[in-house]
């Protein structure tokens, strides 16, 4: 009972710390130190995507990742140092794409206005214009975010929730960060676009429990399909999230889900919990785009005021991938 009350309290700090932080977030924040920044950031943007359509859902990947760790500070961008290695050295981040973009990016925006607008501030923009670029949702971005200084290894993997997590470890992943399980299996629908490394799910394909079997939460005759993208040991070949449409932000992956052809396990784990089930199923059996994108929207919004950094803590950076 009183592991249980500690825990509960914790959480209400970690909500509370947060909910203080995004007070300090606001619409239209560089409203007059810059106010063609989010012109700026969307036009350079559509022109990458334009020519690489596929980098669209890396930035939103890499926005996602940048809010789990430290929260939304870019430290995500941060190159290692002589002091030790950073965020994108640990290994869910080897795989990211999308830095160059977003170095591009800040370079088009402190041509305008030098020293202003954090890096933070622009991923968690060009993360917004991915989603749209993709015929998904577009929504107002509070800003505000400070660069953190501070990029560690270490603290990706006890933070950032990985492909295997069951439903359990999702939930509790997410609340620590002051989301709820609609957050989750709202922003989980982000994997309706995008590709992935076979080594993310070959385990549920190739000897699940030791007998050479397939994890039975995958529909059987969709396991053929996978392992013949996907031979065992593969390291590097990828794989459509959404089969079809993955470079369209559609509802397609709740169908998917709901078919047991999620290709995660935290995909198939959204149905072994009523709440994220029931959203999973009402969104397969029925087109509700328009509900899924303000949720999709909002969700985004709540994310990106995680941790904060704010008014005086952190700073400015010239170029992303450094601390000044």
């Amino acid at each position: 009972m009183v592991f249980k009350v500690i825990a509960v309290f914790v959480l209400f700090l970690a909500v509370l710390t947060i909910s203080c932080n995004a007070q300090s977030l606001k619409i239209g924040f560089y409203e007059k130190s810059c106010p063609n920044v989010e012109a700026i950031v969307k036009e350079t943007t559509n022109t990458i995507f334009s020519r690489a359509p596929t980098l669209a859902a890396p930035i939103l990947r890499m926005h996602f990742h940048d809010c789990f760790v430290r929260g939304c500070d870019g430290s995500i961008l941060l190159n290692a140092t002589g002091n030790g290695q950073a965020e994108k050295n640990a290994i869910p981040n080897l795989s990211l794409r999308g830095f160059g973009s977003i170095d591009r990016v800040k370079s088009a925006v402190e041509k305008k206005c030098p020293g202003v607008v954090s890096c933070a501030d622009i991923l968690a923009l060009a993360a917004r214009d991915a989603v749209s670029f993709l015929n998904g949702p577009s929504w107002k971005v509070p800003l505000g975010r400070r660069d953190g200084r501070v990029s560690n290894f270490s603290e990706v993997l006890s933070n950032l929730p990985p492909p295997f997590f069951n439903i359990t470890q999702l939930i509790a992943s997410f609340a620590v960060k002051g989301l709820n399980s609609e957050d989750l299996v709202v922003l989980s629908g982000g994997h309706t676009i995008g590709t992935s490394h076979c080594t993310s799910f070959s385990n549920r394909l190739y000897n699940f429990t030791g007998r050479g079997d397939s994890d039975p939460s995958l529909d059987s005759e969709y396991v053929p399909r996978l392992m013949s993208n996907c031979r065992q040991g593969d390291q590097t070949s990828l794989v459509e999230m959404d089969p079809g449409s993955f470079k369209t932000f559609d509802e397609d992956y709740y169908t998917l889900v709901a078919k047991r052809r999620g290709l995660f396990t935290s995909d198939s784990a959204l149905l072994d919990d009523s709440e994220t089930r029931a959203y999973v199923r009402r969104h397969a059996i029925s087109s509700q785009r328009l509900k899924f994108f303000r949720d999709f929207a909002a969700s985004m919004v709540k994310m990106g005021n995680i941790e904060v950094l704010t008014g005086n803590n952190g700073e400015i950076r010239r170029q992303c991938a450094f601390v000044n």
